[in-house]
């Protein structure tokens, strides 16, 4: 036999035995590896003001298998109220646990401006509609798979805290005038942190005006919570003469307080009117 054709033989051969152990390894490796399985897990606020939050979603990747995983590639959108915002997304190459579960977080910044053209009118809903789109590829022994992430729902809009009067006390009367603390109570109406900038506002009492108020940065409001301040003004009775019969003969009086709660960037009108008690 030639020399060239024995040659062309043997390499023929060896490629038939290279392709026979590429299938062989294939088909092991189909038969060991078991495809990941990703689900939706929430939609959740994070970093929430009146002017914006983060929403991130969260999805959750089971793999089965003993071999960890790396994130190969993400096509992501996503919508609120039919807007599309810039999200952002995890990096490829993020580790993948084996024999577990891992979290995969989609974070997108909303600004409740970009949404609706009056921000009050959106913080009066109590949810917000969302729709993700695209798909994330996992790096596998078998090649890159691809995940679908369309989903849709709600997630929470954050609602402006409540804001009450408690019984102002009465600490110094004169002929002229007094010093009257009126204490406010701010209630976080969220389940999550929020921070108030301020309230400020002008006040009356029983019909006069007797001054402004302003509260300062009241730092972050935790969820659910109650934080209280004590606000001293003085009373020129001169300039209010209905406020000075109201607090010199003590008892009920209307107390009203026009202006602004302001949180982050985002101010918000403020219309408080109450019958309280003075105290003494």
């Amino acid at each position: 036999m030639p020399m060239k054709k024995r040659a062309f033989l043997v390499l023929f051969a060896l490629s038939l035995t290279t392709l026979s152990g590429c299938a062989a390894l294939q088909s092991l490796l189909n038969g060991a590896f078991k495809k990941p399985t990703l689900k939706f897990k929430t939609a959740r606020l994070a970093n929430a003001s009146l002017s914006d939050a983060t929403v991130d979603l969260v999805y959750e990747l089971d793999n089965p298998n003993s071999l960890g995983l790396k994130l190969a590639s993400v096509d992501y959108a996503f919508f609120v109220e039919g807007k599309q915002l810039v999200a952002g997304k995890p990096k490829e190459g993020l580790n993948l646990k084996s024999n577990g579960k891992s979290q995969i977080v989609f974070p997108a910044n909303v600004k409740f401006a970009d949404i609706a053209p009056v921000v009050t009118t959106f913080l009066d809903k109590d949810a917000a509609a969302f729709r993700a789109q695209g798909t994330l590829g996992i790096q596998t022994p078998l090649g890159v798979l691809k995940f679908p992430l369309e989903k849709e729902g709600t997630f929470p809009v954050p609602k402006i805290p409540q804001v009450q009067f408690q019984a102002p006390r009465i600490t110094n009367v004169t002929l002229s005038g007094a010093t009257v603390e009126f204490p406010l109570a701010i209630t976080n109406r969220n389940a999550f942190p929020l921070p108030v900038a301020g309230i400020t506002g002008a006040l009356k009492v029983a019909g006069a005006n007797v001054g402004n108020l302003s509260t300062g940065n009241l730092g972050m409001l935790d969820g659910s919570g109650t934080k209280q301040v004590t606000l001293p003004l003085t009373i020129n009775f001169a300039s209010a003469a209905s406020a000075a019969m109201a607090l010199r003969s003590g008892g009920n009086a209307q107390v009203s307080l026009t202006g602004n709660l302001t949180s982050d960037a985002q101010s918000v009108p403020l219309n408080l009117s109450q019958l309280v008690n003075f105290t003494k």
